[in-house]
């Protein structure tokens, strides 16, 4: 049996229609636990809607849901959004950071571990007002059985109403999920996702992944995103079931693959990056789980990630494209025997895809424009704004991308993430995936970096492989090999491991802030000058950038660019009488190399008795410095 043809129009109808076919099938399993199966997981859903009545919550009121990644998460928030509408929130959050956060939504009741499982928040939700109702797990319950009392005395027997479950059931278009944007590029706005938005949803990727009762997922993502939460209901309206452990651990995630037995996972490139690396996995025990096929969606996946995954695990990685207003999934590459184009998140599959340019006008195949969406899927609105769709439907996603003659949609990244440098727009991703082409790199992700001149510049974080060794000038020259000059990165950093957002997704916007680049330090120079070359070659540097240099400064740590680059070649052919290519620069990025790279071509590029070619190179170093200088030469014709 596979995923319904048609959504059901509410999460509760969803249940109850897939519990009637099979109740005595799992629903919800975790390491170490019990099977839930979907006769049990209707009963827990009615619990937790008596609980919610007996707390005097109305149908509605809001209530958070702030419990550790796992089946209790899972089913409590299916529980709430079944009658009321539910706010999921990130179990990592602080108090600080939730309290504002429950006020700002309206929400009147939180969920949260029992009382002897301590939690920032609760003391700071009840001190606001807030209605604070605890999940206990009784020894031995099965995957998801937990209590929820709190506001009241306990959980009273409550009457079923009509569609037997607890509250009567709400509309199709009633809001079922209250979820913040991701946020990497500014204040994250509130999603509403109503019953319909979620049903279709969940339908259209059950049907695309072909998933059925034989299924199982194993829930990756944080259930707190709507990436985690899509990739639960979508199995449910299947009638497969879900595993849920903690929250991703790459050291465990060998073992709950072999104990859990998922026929598919779904997560973002981040975590599959970390399976491949940390997982403790090879092929031979790898082919042993059995998985069916890998989904990642959320980010770009870079090409290498995806052949070693699949390699890993001998089975595809189908991406996919989505995001919080779609209710996840906008588009998806197809299962085999469909073709799987890399590079490209497939074609349509859960809304229509349009890509247009400022006026909204559709642009041509193969024309690069902003993606617009519509569908059963897509939100009505944020909350507290305008309406975020037109008159005709459609939502401006902010994504740059283009689509292909066979349909198949190419990302280029988003509009407020591209790299202004100098006027120069860069898309992040081509950047990211040059980098990532090179054997030493684990991860690399492109972002705007100060620059003084420029604006902006294109900066790069970069996680090595382990063992793996390879320069900053090694790797501009790889990029360069492969893009323009202005797109190869002007700031490169090495990194352990790269910043992310709760969703797992790289904060683009921060990222210079996070990595210490948002401001440059004053510059004090490295060694000094030691060969005639050097002095003249330091002075035309100096002269140009407006700071010291010294022989081991980076041209463009400093701040150089291709234009200036050019004004440092020009004043080299003026003054030391050498042509060089603009090339030359990128190759030979600091003052001791270029010096090396004109003594190879020539025996010297400066006579150490020109001292006129030398003096003439020197005013950019300053008074004191160009008598240091003098008495430098002066020690070495004397020597």
């Amino acid at each position: 049996m596979t995923g319904i043809a048609e959504p059901m129009s509410t999460l509760g109808t969803l249940l109850r229609t897939v519990a009637a076919r099979n109740p005595g099938a799992p629903a919800v399993v975790a390491p170490g636990r019990v099977a839930l199966d979907f006769a049990g997981l209707v009963g827990q859903v009615d619990e937790v809607q008596a609980a919610l009545a007996v707390a005097g919550l109305g149908p509605a009121d809001r209530v958070a849901v702030l419990l550790p990644q796992g089946p209790e998460m899972a089913v409590a928030m299916l529980g709430v959004a079944s009658a009321l509408p539910c706010v999921p929130l990130d179990p990592r959050s602080r108090a600080e950071e939730v309290v504002p956060y429950l006020a700002e939504v309206g929400a009147r009741a939180v969920i949260v571990p029992r009382a002897g499982e301590e939690h920032p928040a609760r003391g700071a939700a009840q001190a606001a007002g807030l209605l604070v109702l605890t999940v206990d797990v009784p020894a031995g319950a099965p995957a998801g059985r937990f209590l929820l009392a709190g506001g009241a005395s306990g959980v009273a027997p409550a009457t079923p109403a009509d569609n037997g479950g607890v509250f009567a059931a709400p509309a199709a278009d009633t809001v079922a999920l209250v979820l913040p944007t991701s946020g990497t590029t500014s204040r994250p706005k509130r999603v509403l996702l109503s019953h319909a938005n979620l049903c279709a949803s969940a339908g259209t990727i059950a049907a695309g992944l072909a998933l059925g009762s034989g299924d199982r997922t194993l829930i990756a993502m944080p259930l707190s995103h709507v990436h985690g939460l899509m990739v639960w209901l979508a199995t449910l309206s299947s009638g497969g079931s879900t595993a849920c452990p903690p929250s991703f651990d790459p050291a465990r995630f060998a073992a709950w693959l072999e104990e859990l037995r998922p026929t598919w996972y779904s997560a973002v490139p981040t975590i599959h990056h970390a399976v491949v690396a940390l997982a403790g996995l090879d092929p031979v025990r790898a082919g042993r789980v059995g998985l069916r096929f890998v989904r990642s969606s959320s980010a770009p996946l870079p090409p290498r990630l995806g052949t070693e995954l699949e390699t890993l695990f001998g089975a595809p990685v189908i991406e996919a494209y989505g995001m919080t207003e779609a209710s996840h999934q906008i588009t998806s590459n197809p299962l085999p025997p469909g073709e799987r184009r890399p590079g490209s998140v497939g074609r349509p599959a859960g809304a229509e895809v349009s890509v247009v340019d400022e006026a909204g006008r559709p642009l041509p195949p193969g024309a690069q424009g902003e993606v617009a969406i519509r569908g059963r899927g897509v939100t009505a609105g944020y909350e507290g704004l305008p309406a975020a769709c037109d008159a005709d439907g459609w939502l401006r996603t902010g994504d740059l991308g283009w689509m292909d003659t066979d349909g198949y949609l190419h990302l280029a990244g988003r509009l407020k993430e591209l790299v202004n440098r100098g006027g120069e727009k860069i898309a992040p991703r081509e950047v990211e995936e040059a980098l990532s082409a090179h054997p030493a790199v684990a991860e690399a992700v492109v972002f705007p970096a100060p620059h003084p001149t420029l604006g902006e510049d294109v900066g790069a974080a970069v996680v090595l492989r382990p063992g793996a060794t390879v320069t900053v000038q090694d790797l501009r020259a790889h990029v360069r090999a492969r893009l323009a000059d202005h797109k190869v990165p002007g700031r490169l950093c090495f990194v352990e491991r790269i910043p992310t957002g709760p969703s797992g997704k790289f904060q683009r916007q921060r990222l210079a802030e996070l990595l210490g680049l948002a401001m440059r330090q004053p510059h004090r120079a490295t060694e000094p000058p030691v060969t005639p070359t050097e002095l003249a070659l330091a002075g035309i540097w100096s002269d140009v950038l407006g700071v010291e240099v010294g022989r081991g400064d980076d041209f463009f740590e400093l701040g150089g660019h291709s234009l200036l680059a050019m004004r440092v070649l020009a004043r080299i052919r003026e003054r030391l009488g050498v042509d060089l290519d603009l090339r030359v620069i990128f190759d030979a990025p600091t003052v001791e190399a270029l010096a090396s790279a004109l003594a190879v071509g020539r025996s010297a590029a400066v006579p150490s008795d020109d001292l006129d070619s030398i003096l003439d190179a020197l005013p950019g170093l300053g008074a004191e410095r160009v008598l240091r200088v003098i008495g430098a030469l002066d020690d070495r014709n004397q020597g």
